[in-house]
């Protein structure tokens, strides 16, 4: 629940909340959408000033709080994102795509031109960026929310936190935690089967263990992760080939900085020249 706060100048006045939309799907959006009767109970709290998704009507910055879904792919966005920052007291990025590049950053593996002529008639009309990047590499970032798509308590902590200006109570381990809560038999050690969740940030409940499936790394890498370790025993004890490990890695959160290193680390190319 999102308890009523004063504004972040110490005002009496609702604190203005902005939702803004860069390259992605717009799942993180619909995210907050799904809060329903939080929503209600957020919209008595704070003045939600721009937020395309749910409504057209908008009101002018300043904003003290401002949500930003998506990765920069265009030079526009590079600008974008620039304007936001400087209108917004704290900016909170949520997702795999604001956070660490989204799937799209699979292009950063390749030459997106090649991709831009096997996919469109008329390559020469297509102005995007070489890379996809999180929001932090453009500007300074208050918070990083992961997940694909975000988890909606947790959305509503991180707004409250702000709010009253506090830290965010956001758990910082991995998902292993959430299946020994939920009195999962871990997949790895029973079945052998290949799975993210010793790196990967809690959020998702451990979905994919639950129904005996590998986790996917939604969440993105957890603090500290052993990736090196963790892509060794799926090699050499588990009999995983080079090419499904680095499948797993580049997936929606590819471009993180330690899920990258690891998958090029396995393709013999640590990035260095």
């Amino acid at each position: 629940m999102v308890q009523p706060a004063r504004n972040l100048d110490g005002s009496n006045t609702k604190a203005r909340l902005a939702v803004w939309k860069f390259t992605s799907c717009d799942g993180c959006q619909l995210s907050l959408l799904d809060c329903e009767d939080e929503l209600l109970q957020l919209a008595d709290c704070v003045e939600i000033a721009y937020f395309m998704e749910a409504s057209s009507a908008t009101s002018p910055g300043p904003y003290d709080l401002s949500l930003v879904e998506g990765s920069v792919t265009t030079a526009d966005e590079v600008r974008r994102i620039h304007e936001i920052r400087a209108q917004s007291r704290i900016l909170v990025t949520i997702g795999a795509c604001a956070t660490a590049g989204g799937i799209q950053a699979l292009r950063n593996f390749s030459d997106v031109d090649d991709f831009i002529a096997a996919v469109y008639a008329h390559p020469e009309y297509i102005d995007t960026l070489k890379t996809s990047t999180p929001i932090g590499a453009h500007v300074p970032v208050d918070f990083e929310l992961h997940g694909c798509p975000i988890n909606k308590r947790q959305l509503l902590e991180v707004i409250s936190a702000f709010l009253h200006q506090r830290p965010p109570q956001v758990p910082a381990h991995s998902v292993c935690i959430e299946c020994k809560m939920r009195g999962n038999v871990c997949v790895w050690v029973a079945h052998g089967t290949p799975c993210l969740g010793p790196v990967t940030h809690a959020g998702c409940g451990a979905i994919c263990p639950t129904y005996s499936r590998g986790c996917y790394g939604c969440y993105g890498p957890k603090e500290n992760p052993n990736t090196v370790s963790l892509c060794h025993w799926w090699q050499q004890e588990l009999g995983a080939e080079k090419a499904l490990v680095i499948e797993y890695l580049r997936n929606f959160n590819a471009a993180s900085p330690v899920f990258e290193a690891a998958s090029r680390k396995l393709e013999g190319d640590d990035g260095q020249e």
